[in-house]
């Protein structure tokens, strides 16, 4: 059980740290393109993060 959790965690982390370095690549006008706001991306990443289903 502790395995599975931790391995969750590491895949969500994961997940989070590569939404939040692929938005911050966009420029502001990209991003405003897209309706985001780059004080936005933190919690897009962590909402990317929350649903990410990937298996282990």
């Amino acid at each position: 059980m502790l395995t599975f959790n931790l391995l969750r965690f590491l895949r969500q982390r994961r997940t989070y740290w590569n939404v939040v370095q692929e938005l911050s690549q966009y420029t502001d006008r990209e991003l405003h393109d897209i309706g985001i706001d780059r004080v936005d991306i933190r919690d897009i990443a962590r909402l990317a993060a929350r649903e990410d289903r990937t298996p282990a």
